[in-house]
């Protein structure tokens, strides 16, 4: 049984412990705030370039663009993982890497060979640790992604991808539900999907009509590579708030776990104390009683 001085020195590391979970866990609470405006006010933004995008589509009959097409043969892909700079955040980084591995895995089975794009610390770390080498790197922006740092990943990859270089390109990354859930998804990037610029009219069959200058088909070309930019800021900004919520369940979570486990130690203590009481009220006594027979 562990005497007195080591369960209070063990309820004092616990209270400390518990102490900067709880710090980490108001500040992740002043963050999600800020960060949920965020991703809610450009949700509307990525919502409306889609719609744009397949209002031109419909004047431009038989679309081509190198973002559209589909290469007849998959030799090499490109993979953007979206991770976050900074750790105690629960399940967040591990699913994000283990969809990553998941679909290099299984396009490594189908002979397709995968560049990947990390963004992140802790998934620059985790894949040099295994013996990957990402493409590009990109850090410190995981907390506050800017249209930036979107544009300049989705530079590299449009680059690629209408040289030839790679034959598809997907992005994974945290959805932000709401502050208790986050949910990791993967989304295709390249090819841009057709169904994306298929429309359906309104109920009374309407339809808005555009003028274009100098015509549709280069109003079309210059937004499909921004239609991939929004894409790519718009994962940049659900990866934030939901990194912000993850965070804020983890320290939440621990905060209560140190809590229980102060109570149990304490109510050690107390009884190991109560032990040690006894045991020396029952030396005294025996000693009293042996000094009256002597």
């Amino acid at each position: 049984m562990p005497n007195l001085r080591d369960i209070k020195q063990r309820i004092v590391s616990v209270q400390s412990t518990s102490q900067i979970t709880r710090t980490m866990e108001m500040v992740a609470t002043a963050k999600i705030k800020k960060a949920q405006e965020r991703i809610e006010s450009a949700r509307p933004y990525a919502f409306a370039m889609m719609e744009v995008l397949q209002n031109v589509a419909r004047y431009v009959q038989g679309a081509s663009h190198p973002l559209l097409e589909e290469h007849p043969e998959r030799q090499r892909i490109v993979v953007v993982t979206i991770t976050s700079d900074r750790g105690l955040c629960g399940a967040f980084n591990s699913n994000i890497l283990r969809i990553t591995e998941d679909l290099v895995r299984d396009e490594a089975a189908e002979g397709v060979s995968a560049d990947i794009i990390a963004v992140g610390k802790k998934a620059i770390g985790y894949l040099r640790y295994r013996g990957i080498e990402p493409v590009a790197t990109y850090r410190d922006i995981s907390d506050k992604p800017t249209f930036a740092d979107a544009r300049s990943i989705a530079a590299s990859i449009i680059g690629r991808y209408g040289a030839g270089e790679i034959d598809a390109a997907y992005i994974v990354f945290n959805r932000f539900k709401n502050v208790a859930e986050q949910k990791a998804e993967t989304y295709q990037l390249l090819p841009i999907e057709r169904r994306v610029m298929e429309s359906d009219e309104d109920e009374n069959g309407l339809r808005a009509e555009y003028l274009f200058e100098p015509t549709a088909a280069e109003v079309l070309e210059h937004l499909l590579p921004t239609y991939v930019e929004t894409l790519v800021y718009r994962a940049l900004m659900e990866s934030a708030a939901s990194e912000h919520g993850a965070r804020r369940t983890a320290m939440k979570s621990a905060s209560d776990n140190a809590s229980e486990m102060i109570t149990t130690l304490t109510r050690s203590y107390n009884r190991a104390r109560q032990a040690a009481i006894t045991t020396e009220i029952a030396e005294i006594v025996g000693g009293a009683a042996a000094l009256e027979e002597a």
